[in-house]
């Protein structure tokens, strides 16, 4: 069957990577530590080898300690790269780079495609963040943006791909706008995070947004030939962008 993004009301979106660039923003604050490392270290010659260092603990760090707020985790990451790397690095260093997050850029066509697709769904974020992070975000770089429902981590106590993260958007959307789980598409580009967990939770099949960040294919999101069998995609969309365009066509068919 047709995708048909005119059968919901609600979008839930993953923000940073599908709305934020956040490989760009993180591998640009790295750039500091990564420029200590010697000259033939991989994670100094390969933005793919440090961000995949970078998401490899990540995730274990949000793993070990689920009520951390994101900032926290950034500076834990930070700490442990440095130290795995061999560079000595002071405290304020690490908690720079985890006060960062509003300065993450969005991508171009972010902003735009937000109020396009504000005219046809409830807006509601799902993402690994604390709230004054993301309002940092909202206020800079996706200024103008307004999101109907804000769900993070520092809300839920855990972080995606985490069901419970998932529990939560279904009750509070149904509360908060009377959207119910079937009614709700999920539109991401992390195939780990938030399309495998999706499946799992039996959502309607989600929209992968397939961004290449400084044109390369993302790292933190998974791989597509690894999690192929895991996830249930309607749809793909290289950027938000595309995606907005082709629901406002789908919206204009059917009136």
């Amino acid at each position: 069957m047709p995708f048909n993004p005119t059968l919901y009301k609600a979008l839930s979106f993953d923000v940073y990577g599908t709305l934020v660039d956040w490989e760009t923003g993180i591998y640009t604050a790295l750039l500091p530590l990564l420029s200590s490392l010697p000259l033939q270290h991989a994670s100094l010659n390969s933005r793919k080898s440090a961000l995949n260092a970078y998401a490899i603990l990540e995730h274990r760090v949000q793993s070990e300690n689920p009520s951390l707020l994101y900032p926290q985790v950034l500076s834990a990451v930070y700490s442990r790269l440095a130290r795995d790397y061999g560079v000595t690095f002071k405290k304020e260093e690490a908690d720079a780079f985890g006060a960062g997050i509003g300065s993450w850029p969005a991508f171009p066509d972010t902003v735009e495609a937000l109020k396009t697709l504000g005219k046809y769904y409830k807006l509601i974020v799902l993402s690994n963040v604390d709230k004054p992070s993301f309002a940092a975000s909202n206020f800079g770089p996706m200024r103008g943006v307004k999101f109907d429902g804000i769900y993070t981590a520092q809300d839920i106590g855990s972080y995606k791909p985490d069901p419970r993260n998932f529990e939560y958007l279904f009750s509070h959307a149904e509360v908060d706008f009377g959207v119910k789980k079937n009614e709700i598409l999920k539109v991401a580009q992390s195939l780990f995070h938030d399309h495998r967990t999706a499946k799992k939770m039996e959502m309607e099949p989600s929209v992968w947004i397939h961004r290449l960040p400084a044109g390369e294919e993302a790292v933190m999101g998974g791989v597509y030939e690894d999690l192929k069998g895991e996830v249930n995609l309607a749809a793909e969309y290289g950027t938000l962008g595309e995606f907005a365009e082709a629901v406002e066509k789908a919206f204009k068919r059917e009136k």
